[in-house]
């Protein structure tokens, strides 16, 4: 597709061609990958305009973002340490950052750089006001429009470097981080929360694997795990490769690294809250069907009191199972799975049996999905059951999806399903691929022939 798009520019390569002495595919890719999340910065334009104060319109414009509402729910707009044990600040903020420490560390910082540039303000005064008064003070709404701003910049440059990573995964296939950088839910769902940050490690961790460097694979993971949880199931695809090489020192040395990592990155946090630390693990075990999963759509449809335990059991033994099964098509399959198409399987497990599916986990599959189902057509396939979610999750909360009778919104529960299909579709393409014998209708572990390579220099 990106050679047929690139010949209504410039023409067919001739046989001669040497390219563009400064058009290089990666080049081109990061300006692509501009342009995609300048317009998802453009596509928020209208909560932006009213600070995210309209109640209906960050449904209806499907707008939302976590970002503002966190920066005055969480201290930030009072810049209080996230991992605080101090009894004035837990009083003021009972309600602790309810992420991993990465996320929170960006989030702290962030909020700083806003308040720079905003022109600072006078914090001592800010703690005398009632905390639930914040949000509308004008002061603070300035503060949120550049406290969004910072973090847009910054996921830009995090999208960027991803894109640059997944281009070099595979020197002969660049344009493959085409499917990234053109995304549709890049644009949408990137400045929804703060999963970006986990997006670029764990393209990086692919990027390192693909050079043999299980060090740096495992710091990449490890950093990515303190972050999002996900990333630590790359490790299990680590497992599956070495295992079938007979050679595992590089798991081991990709755990030790990933331990070790993830444990100085946290350090900070558990010598200076512990308790505050442990939210992440307590608020996700204590959670009920939530957003966008099965669980929920259960629960609802069939009138179900399911309790937080057990969907937990069962999830976790779902997921158990789901794993195994992963494994053993790793190490069984005729050809060499790609550590891409082996995360790809592990993370759509987690999330087709996880309790939530918030509409910017999309993210967490993208890289994965771009470097393990190549092919236009299946991302397309892929991207539009999700983008049918993340607009009907939005109007599932703006209350436009009720029936008039006043019953539940079955159009909601039929979104869920299709993503979850569209995510099922995904994996039986990776096991098909895999499954191919050599000469099968395809050749090498993207699924495509050496004729379909698309030329580095173009």
């Amino acid at each position: 597709m990106v050679r047929v798009l690139s010949e209504v520019a410039g023409g067919p390569a001739g046989a001669h061609s040497r390219g563009h002495r400064w058009w290089t595919p990666v080049r081109v890719l990061l300006a692509l990958t501009a342009v995609v999340f300048a317009l998802g910065m453009v596509q928020k334009a209208s909560c932006v305009e009213d600070g995210w104060t309209d109640g209906e319109q960050r449904f209806t414009h499907m707008c939302y973002s976590d970002l503002p509402y966190l920066y005055t729910g969480r201290g930030l707009a009072e810049l209080a340490w996230p991992y605080s044990n101090d009894a004035e600040v837990r009083e003021r903020y009972p309600e602790v950052m309810e992420y991993p420490v990465g996320i929170s560390y960006w989030a702290w910082g962030s909020a700083w750089v806003a308040q720079l540039v905003t022109g600072g303000a006078d914090l001592d005064e800010r703690r005398l006001q009632p905390t639930d008064s914040l949000f509308g003070d004008p002061e603070v709404q300035d503060e949120i429009r550049a406290f969004v701003v910072v973090n847009a910049l910054g996921f830009a440059v995090l999208a960027l470097l991803s894109t640059w990573l997944l281009a070099r995964v595979d020197p002969r296939r660049p344009w493959d981080a085409a499917a990234f950088a053109a995304a549709p839910v890049l644009a949408l769902t990137a400045l929804v929360n703060w999963d970006l940050p986990a997006v670029v490690l764990v393209a990086g961790a692919l990027w390192a694997w693909s050079r043999d460097r299980p060090v740096l694979t495992g710091v990449l993971i490890g950093l990515g795990t303190a972050t999002k949880l996900y990333p630590l199931f790359l490790l299990g695809g680590v497992l599956v490769l070495a295992w079938r090489r007979r050679d595992l020192k590089p798991f081991g040395l990709a755990v030790v690294a990933a331990a070790v990592s993830w444990l100085l990155v946290d350090l900070p946090a558990m010598l200076t809250g512990f308790a505050q630390w442990k939210v992440f693990w307590s608020f996700n075990s204590d959670r009920g069907a939530d957003l966008g999963s099965v669980w929920l759509v259960a629960a609802q449809a069939f009138d179900l009191d399911i309790s937080p335990d057990t969907i937990n059991t069962v999830s976790l033994a779902l997921f158990g199972a789901w794993c195994l099964g992963v494994a053993a098509i790793g190490v069984l399959a005729p050809r060499t799975p790609s550590l891409a198409q082996l995360g790809l399987l592990v993370v759509a497990g987690f999330l087709l049996v996880n309790k939530v599916y918030s509409p910017q986990y999309v993210l967490w599959l993208l890289p994965l999905a771009v470097l393990a189902v190549p092919r236009w057509r299946d991302q397309l396939v892929w991207q539009g059951t999700e983008v049918l979610y993340f607009a009907s999750v939005w109007w599932y909360l703006g209350g436009e999806l009720a029936p008039g009778g006043g019953e539940d919104a079955g159009f909601y529960w039929l979104a869920i399903l299709v993503r979850v299909a569209g995510e099922l579709y995904l994996c039986g393409l990776v096991v098909r691929d895999l499954w191919r014998r050599e000469g099968e209708g395809s050749g090498g572990e993207s699924g495509y022939s050496e004729s379909e390579l698309m030329p580095s220099s173009r």
